[in-house]
């Protein structure tokens, strides 16, 4: 089978009794992008030795984008990560609204906006964008659903799209989740078609569970077909738990990407 995307899985989330650098060759081997989460969590020699693509990091451990003491945060934090993803070739590195804590809850919360947020987060994000520059990375601005990690500033696809438009640089890319845009708003494919000239990276999981394609009740094959007939041929990554066997949720992707 023919595949115009370029394939990733989220190594966290499969063959998850194996180490992580096991799970970085596995993919490898089949001819899969590696996606990981926080760096720390991992021996970076050992993930160097596997010599796997890495396609998206986390690009900050804390900070948040909206206000002053936040923004600093980030701003040191993505900096010193900026580094960590050089040293092994990651390809983007992904941003939220704030710092996310145990089970993905936001820290701090945001009930509603306040007056300026919107302003001091879009400065914050050209602020990335200068440190992207002079370290020859990309930074992605991931959508998040309202129902797994409520209260997060700038979660929806609508504000995440509003960000990174208006900032409108080559090194800030929007993340698309769409496991989280189909709980938030729906509608997947004129989301695709909205976000198009500003995506870096597609993720998919189905609903509910958060596992693999064909475990719930989005239309992969036919989102699938949707990006590849508006002209997205860039990375999508499975950011999914296998609902099983890992090697039959990967084998479930790929088929319903290809």
């Amino acid at each position: 089978m023919s595949n115009p995307f370029q394939l990733a899985v989220c190594a966290e989330m499969v063959w998850r009794d194996k180490p992580i650098e096991w799970r970085a060759s596995r993919l490898a081997e089949r001819g899969l992008g590696v996606g990981l989460w926080n760096y720390p969590d991992h021996d970076l020699a050992k993930l160097e030795a596997t010599g796997a693509n890495f396609t998206i990091m986390n690009g900050y451990l804390q900070g948040r984008l909206a206000d002053t003491v936040g923004a600093e945060m980030l701003l040191k934090s993505a900096r010193e990560t900026a580094q960590v993803g050089k040293r092994l070739g990651v390809d983007r590195l992904n941003l939220h609204g704030t710092g996310l804590g145990d089970g993905g809850i936001p820290i701090p919360q945001h009930g509603t906006y306040s007056p300026g947020m919107l302003l001091r987060a879009r400065d914050t994000l050209h602020r990335i964008c200068d440190i992207a520059e002079e370290e020859g990375v990309m930074f992605t601005l991931e959508n998040l659903n309202p129902l797994d990690h409520p209260g997060c500033p700038f979660g929806s696809t609508a504000d995440v799209l509003s960000l990174v438009s208006a900032v409108n640089r080559p090194q800030l890319r929007i993340n698309l989740d769409l496991y989280h845009t189909q709980i938030g708003e729906g509608d997947l494919v004129r989301w695709c078609e909205a976000c198009l000239p500003w995506i870096g990276e597609v993720q998919v999981a189905d609903n509910p569970g958060r596992c693999e394609p064909g475990t719930g009740e989005i239309n992969y094959p036919g989102v699938a077909k949707a990006l590849a007939s508006m002209g997205y041929r860039g990375p999508l990554g499975m950011e999914a738990w296998a609902a099983g066997d890992s090697d039959a949720a990967v084998d479930a992707f790929v088929q319903a990407f290809s």
